[in-house]
């Protein structure tokens, strides 16, 4: 019997485009992306974003039951690693961060569309699921 896995998407964009999503300003290229994001009911969130939220929610909190804690927290407070991740989006379908293969596949091929028309600021698009044999363990607390 097959496992069935859940999915995810995420893509990689210009600086001026991961700006302009952040900021939730006015772009002919947002609005392009978000056109297909709406027709897939999905939303982007920054990376960044994502794992500054993870950290000042740990803060906020008990951080023994936030075991990426430290490692995430370093991650955001390095410059190079920083950069990186306010151009990384990762998708969510109707809110969820992993979902079914049939949404996967659609968004994997209109945003892929959109990456290679060259126009957009997209510059990549990567596709990962839940199955533990193709994801990296957490790191070993210090």
């Amino acid at each position: 019997m097959a496992e069935n896995w859940q999915f995810q998407i995420r893509i990689t964009v210009t600086p001026e485009l991961a700006e302009a999503l952040r900021s939730s300003a006015a772009s002919t290229q947002r609005d392009v992306i978000g056109a297909v994001l709406r027709e897939g009911n999905a939303t982007l969130k920054c990376q960044y974003d994502a794992f500054a939220d993870y950290v000042a929610e740990a803060e906020h909190a008990d951080r023994e039951h936030y075991p990426l804690y430290q490692w995430t927290k370093e991650t955001i407070e390095n410059p190079e690693k920083k950069a990186r991740y306010l151009n990384s989006f990762t998708v969510y379908v109707d809110g969820h961060e992993v979902y079914d293969k049939d949404s996967a596949d659609w968004l994997q091929v209109r945003l892929s569309a959109l990456a290679e028309e060259g126009a957009v600021g997209i510059e990549s698009v990567s596709r990962y699921d839940t199955n533990p044999a193709n994801n990296p363990q957490p790191p070993a607390r210090k």
